[in-house]
């Protein structure tokens, strides 16, 4: 059985060259992603070319994912590159002047944040390993107490989990990088430390300031903020990424579980397709095999039905980007042929009544149909029915070809960008195209639902 749990793939110095990418997509990659906090311009440029040059050769849709940094916050330098002392319970402070540091102060250079941060809020440094404790607010000068934490030093970043920051979701270098990125056309943007939904808006003015394309926002959860609005924030997203590297950071480590569980089933009752990201392979930068824990939590993201599970340093800079991909591809196949086998996926589960995507699932399931055929213009009616989670494949068939591409971020969607078939409205084609034998087949053109052979 095909794998019906997509896998996003990071892309860096260990898999951009075409060979490694090429075998990488083979193995199983449905999306790439393009991390703009390292690489910017030409040289993600140069890996837009290359992944578009090996899906033409393929005839194989393949999405691209501009990943933008956001508002990623650090400390500045200290006078050394030594590591100084820290003593718990110390006065520490953090101001806005840009002369070097030492054990008492910093430089923070965003001013947004110095203006926002209150009495008793926290602030987290070098992902969550130093503790401060806010206990005095001046104009662009905040004292500290240390909590946790025995040295620090120079760029370390920061979160402040406790602290809603009056800025834009957007930076100057953000804005630099997605204008570029506009010009290569891709097919998703990911935009990051989203706080609320007033987030994605500004970012789709932006995008639609500067292309004429349907790029979609996928809108990246890293901060308490967001959990708190989340409904509305995937209201205004068209994707969303349970991001776990920051959000562990700035939430107690046992929530996150739950959290990610939650906010893949409300994507499911929103038609909004979900990634999982971080370290879920992170044991394979070094090594050929796995943690048995990591397939576990592959594993575990299939069970929950969540679109795609995603990698990063494994195939930005591992040994072995390609062997990365193997293994988590056949994870998700295996996993995903035992929930339908065992039918662990109940039917009870609750979803809107009289909803219309549910009903062709119903159709093809009792009409044990091999496939749902979807003519597609656009992304909206496949991503409902991908998001009621069928026991079988979804052939998209679309002649526009970045609808192609973004299909490709949803569970269980085999996306054919091909005008001739589209035209012709040619099911038996599609199912070959896609190696799917002949069979009972539930067709959806337009507004049109039909059970064929």
């Amino acid at each position: 059985m095909q794998k019906l749990t997509k896998i996003t793939a990071s892309i860096g110095p260990s898999s951009e060259n075409y060979e490694t990418l090429k075998k990488m997509i083979l193995a199983g990659v449905n999306v790439c992603r393009l991390n703009f906090s390292h690489d910017t311009g030409d040289v993600q440029g140069a890996k837009i070319d290359t992944i578009r040059k090996i899906s033409a050769e393929l005839d194989r849709p393949i999405a691209i994912i501009a990943d933008l940094q956001g508002p990623k916050h650090r400390i500045g330098n200290f006078k050394t590159e030594a590591r100084y002392p820290l003593t718990v319970d110390q006065e520490f402070v953090l101001d806005n002047n840009p002369e070097p540091g030492d054990s008492s102060r910093v430089q923070l250079p965003d001013e947004d944040v110095l203006n926002s941060l209150k009495v008793g809020d926290r602030v987290l440094l070098n992902d969550g390993k130093i503790e401060l404790e806010v206990t005095k607010t001046a104009k662009l000068k905040i004292t500290t107490r240390v909590i946790r934490g025995t040295e620090i030093w120079s760029r370390r970043g920061f979160n402040i989990p406790d602290t809603e920051v009056a800025t834009s979701v957007l930076t100057a270098k953000d804005r630099a990088d997605l204008e570029y990125a506009l010009t290569k056309n891709p097919d998703l943007v990911a935009i990051s430390f989203v706080q609320k939904p007033e987030d994605v808006a500004e970012t789709r003015d932006f995008i639609s300031a500067h292309s004429s394309n349907p790029v979609k926002i996928i809108v990246k959860i890293e901060r308490p903020q967001a959990i708190e609005r989340f409904e509305e924030i995937a209201d205004a997203a068209d994707a969303i990424m349970v991001a776990r590297g920051d959000l562990a950071v700035e939430m107690p480590l046992e929530q996150v579980p739950a959290i990610q569980r939650r906010l893949i089933t409300i994507c499911r009752h929103k038609n909004k397709p979900v990634i999982v990201a971080t370290q879920m392979l992170a044991s394979m930068v070094n090594s050929e095999f796995p943690l048995r824990s990591e397939v576990a939590d592959i594993a575990n993201v299939a069970y929950l039905r969540a679109d795609s599970t995603m990698t990063s340093e494994e195939t930005t800079i591992g040994d072995y980007p390609v062997k990365v991909i193997d293994t988590m591809a056949k994870v998700l196949a295996y996993t995903d042929e035992d929930a339908i086998k065992n039918n662990y996926w109940s039917r009870s589960e609750k979803l809107p009544e009289n909803d219309w995507a549910r009903s062709v699932s119903s159709v093809a399931f009792l009409n044990k149909a091999v496939a749902i055929v979807v003519f597609a213009r656009d992304t909206s009616r496949t991503a409902e029915i991908s998001c009621r989670r069928p026991d079988f494949p979804i052939i998209a068939v679309c002649n526009s070809r970045i609808v192609a591409n973004q299909l490709c971020l949803c569970r269980g969607v085999f996306p054919v960008f091909n005008e001739q078939m589209f035209g012709q409205r040619d099911y038996a084609a599609a199912l070959k195209h896609c190696e799917i034998p002949a069979g009972n087949v539930v067709v959806v053109d337009e507004d049109e639902i039909r059970l064929t052979k």
